[in-house]
């Protein structure tokens, strides 16, 4: 198994668990503010298994891969029943913004790891420096056999697919969490308009959407840098 499949099989991992974590997110704060729907469906887990999307979660990530894009893609998502909820616009938002503030905490834990790793070993630096180094390179020659190199790489990509899947979500295009901020800001008949874009601006936003997300990532990629550089 080649440096380049070991990447790949950690950046598979952490998808899933980002995905995981973020319907999570949704599915518990949905339940906190009183809504079970999700919670009896058993969507508070982060066994995998229970969010995958057969589109999101399996062709979408496969196509990112023979493509060379990031890995990106989402999950089945999670069913809210918002007559259920006290109040209703509040609520809404606080269960759709859940999920990409989760991710946002998991790739703060994976930066404090990698600082860990650059503090407490002597290597350590040089092992996450390559590590990110091979992240935006791509190429593999060179790279050092040290142990805490593949824990900097799964700890990187487990920053950086955090980033990559809360940015996503956050774009208002329906069905993405940043639309249920925004179709509450909407009258009634356009609020009607926008909601019925559904996965077909999902699928243009696949198509044309990098340069936006590029844009929303990069300012967070370089404030957890610089979190990085305070090490």
């Amino acid at each position: 198994m080649t440096f380049e499949h070991v990447d790949i099989l950690f950046q598979i991992i952490v998808f899933l668990f980002a995905i995981s974590v973020h319907e999570s997110a949704h599915a518990w704060t949905a339940f906190r503010l009183g809504d079970p729907t999700a919670f009896m469906l058993g969507r508070v887990t982060l066994n995998p298994m229970k969010h995958i999307d057969p589109i999101g979660t399996i062709v979408m990530p496969l196509l990112a891969m023979i493509t060379h894009f990031p890995l990106i893609g989402w999950a089945k998502p999670t069913p809210v029943n918002t007559r259920n909820f006290k109040r209703i616009v509040r609520d809404d938002i606080l269960t759709s913004v859940a999920g990409p503030i989760s991710n946002f905490m998991v790739a703060t834990l994976a930066v404090m790891g990698l600082g860990v790793i650059m503090v407490a070993f002597p290597e350590g630096r040089a092992a996450v420096a390559e590590s990110i180094s091979f992240k935006f390179g791509g190429a593999a020659e060179g790279v050092s056999e040290s142990t805490l190199l593949p824990v900097a790489l799964l700890l990187y990509n487990l920053m950086f697919i955090n980033v990559l899947l809360a940015c996503f979500n956050l774009i208002p295009v329906p069905p993405l969490d940043g639309s249920h901020v925004l179709r509450h800001m909407l009258p009634e008949g356009a609020r009607q308009a926008y909601d019925s874009i559904g996965i077909f601006g999902l699928l243009i936003l696949m198509l044309i959407g990098g340069r936006i997300l590029w844009f929303l990532m990069t300012p967070v990629l370089q404030f957890f840098n610089f979190l990085l550089n305070l090490f």
